[in-house]
């Protein structure tokens, strides 16, 4: 996506926020669909849109922050360029998920559900992502990573490190 479409892109969401907050504003119940609009809009729900919703809606700004940090499906942080979510799945457990999650953790400083300084990636973590077979594994992006071990695991991070044209994309197919 080229700067300018991602730009025209962006510019559509948020107006498209806008037209939701205005047409939901007086509906009982709309706070919900309002937060997950926000947040389709700007990739997470800022700040200064919680002021907004809770002007335009009349719910106290607490109330909504209450609302954001009950369900883990709202984020108040933007998601970093790369999400990587790991698998702790039984097969995964089994076979070694808390130790490809350790390694993470100590090559990205960052706990699950956190993102790194760098803004470069997030860590969530998933119930299953359906590759039993190929366990342990993680997904960076929309790309599945499977048979890890901890040093493959390090080598895998550090090539999503360099920039883009420098990549290798280890994989183990």
């Amino acid at each position: 996506m080229t700067e300018l479409k991602k730009s025209d892109f962006e510019k559509k969401t948020i107006v498209d926020f806008k037209r939701d907050l205005i047409n939901k504003r007086k509906q009982h119940g709309s706070l919900i669909p309002l937060l997950q609009s926000a947040q389709d809009s700007y990739g997470y729900i800022p700040e200064k849109t919680i002021y907004y919703i809770s002007e335009l809606v009349g719910i106290p700004s607490a109330e909504i922050y209450g609302v954001i940090t009950f369900y883990s499906q709202f984020r108040l942080k933007p998601l970093g360029k790369h999400v990587i979510r790991i698998c702790e799945g039984t097969a995964c457990h089994v076979n070694g998920a808390k130790n490809i999650l350790k390694t993470l953790q100590n090559e990205l400083r960052i706990s699950i559900d956190e993102t790194s300084d760098d803004g470069l990636f997030t860590l969530l973590s998933v119930a299953c992502l359906g590759c039993c077979s190929i366990s342990p594994v993680i997904m960076i992006d929309s790309k599945i990573y499977g048979k890890l071990t901890p040093d493959m695991t390090k080598k895998i991070i550090k090539d999503y490190k360099k920039p883009k044209k420098q990549r290798v994309f280890i994989n183990n197919e």
